[in-house]
């Protein structure tokens, strides 16, 4: 029907500038080893930049032909403790905000000044949409966004609470960062630039919850799944796919690998993604209708071996302390209650802290862009010699490591033996070790 899409970039006026001259048409080219298929988007009405014009933007929210709002920023964009899942208060761009909420400068600020402009007026709400690779996204960021209203008024909270819908999503796609090269070669095959195009992989999959204030987009037509409950989806998605794609890229970048698809030429590395995910990941995950999680986890690895894509290794490991918590670390909780093995995840744990040291595995610095980067530094640093006090430091780190996890005995003996095997022997070598026990370990229950 007659829908249209306002883009709202939160920092960056880059997106503006490379779609608003093109009247907000922009190319998707799904790619494989089979060649290109390209489509011409022309869904998007406007592009606003909250900095440059926070007027335009709220206006745009609070108009009443604005149906939905949805969101895809990354993890840190939540301005949450990943560990909790609660808004972390003490976030400097969120105590701006609270102060501040005319001129928001957070997701989170954003949308409690829109929603506050229409609970004072007495206008109807919007549908708030997360598709953001959260654990429950919907549920969290409705908590995230009430404890935050609640910092200035009960009513206001009180009436999101109940009258604000906060689907939960699982969107599955690949979809890398456009480089310039990426840019040419559409050129050179069209024969005219898009300086907006998006590349990405052929396999699509969005669930949401159908819970809606008001109007949506006819999505079901076109093979969105609406459905009552997403976490099965999620589930899936959220331990096998992205828990999978960090392992891979800490992993793989610390032993050299740029990309993805190079990754999976590694045996040892694809041997070691196949474990996680059909022996330690799927026994956690109650299987989504009309889903084969055994086949779901072989797709995977064919789809992380797309050299058509090239995916970055160092884009995937950015931010994974916010990343972290949902996508391994909640899987680790559920094989402690399990009490069943879980060397693997361990191992793929100790290859993030491993990574989030600074330093690759020839003493070169790596510039690790994650929020928590300093302090994870500074544990390191602090205790790099001593393993206890290394393993003790992170675990009571609570921005990252739950109070279940950090009193495991299990859990921290698992991550000191592995961390350990790592840092004495280097990625390549511990992890002939990790397969090689592995595979004693599934003899020896046989």
């Amino acid at each position: 029907d007659n829908w249209q899409i306002i883009g709202v970039s939160l920092r960056s006026a880059s997106v503006q500038e490379q779609l608003m001259p093109q009247n907000g048409l922009y190319s998707v080219c799904q790619t494989d080893v089979s060649g290109n298929s390209n489509s011409v988007m022309s869904i998007i009405k406007s592009v606003l930049v909250l900095p440059n014009e926070p007027e335009k933007v709220l206006t745009a929210l609070g108009q009443e032909n604005t149906h939905i709002v949805s969101l895809t920023v990354t993890e840190k964009g939540y301005c949450h403790d990943p560990a909790s899942g609660d808004l972390d208060c003490e976030n400097a761009q969120i105590r701006h905000d609270l102060d501040n909420l005319s001129v928001p400068t957070t997701a989170i600020g954003l949308l409690v000044s829109s929603l506050k402009e229409r609970y004072e007026q007495g206008f109807a709400s919007f549908t708030v949409l997360s598709c953001d690779n959260l654990s429950n996204n919907g549920e969290t960021l409705k908590r995230i966004v009430i404890q935050f209203a609640e910092q200035l008024d009960e009513g206001l909270a009180q009436w999101i609470a109940e009258n604000v819908p906060f689907p939960n999503t699982m969107v599955d796609r690949i979809v890398p960062a456009t480089t310039q090269d990426d840019i040419s070669e559409l050129t050179a095959e069209l024969d005219y630039q898009d300086l907006a195009m998006v590349k990405t992989e052929r396999f699509s999959q969005w669930v949401i919850e159908d819970k809606f204030v008001s109007d949506r987009p006819q999505w079901g037509k076109v093979g969105v799944s609406l459905v009552k409950d997403v976490e099965p989806f999620e589930n899936a998605k959220l331990r096998l796919l992205n828990g999978a794609h960090s392992s891979l890229a800490y992993l793989g970048f610390l032993m050299g690998y740029d990309y993805v698809h190079q990754v999976m030429e590694n045996n040892d590395l694809a041997a070691f993604l196949k474990h996680i995910m059909q022996t330690e990941i799927i026994p956690t995950i109650e299987p989504p209708q009309g889903i084969d999680l055994t086949e779901y986890s072989l797709d995977l690895l064919q789809r992380f071996s797309n050299p058509a894509l090239n995916h970055r290794t160092y884009q995937i490991a950015m931010d994974g302390s916010q990343k972290v918590p949902q996508r391994l670390l909640h899987t680790i909780e559920e094989k402690l209650h399990q009490n069943t093995p879980f060397d693997g995840l361990c191992f793929a744990v100790a290859g993030w802290l491993r990574y989030s040291m600074g330093f690759d595995l020839k003493g070169d610095p790596i510039e690790v862009q994650d929020p928590l980067a300093e302090q994870l530094f500074n544990i390191q640093k602090r205790d790099f010699y001593d393993i206890d006090n290394l393993i003790n430091g992170y675990l009571t780190f609570d921005k990252v490591f739950s109070t279940s996890l950090c009193e495991s005995d299990v859990f921290r003996q698992k991550l000191t033996y592995w961390l350990g095997i790592i840092l004495a022997n280097g990625v390549e070598t511990a992890l002939k070790i990790l397969l090689m026990e592995c595979s004693n370990s599934s003899v020896e229950n046989v």
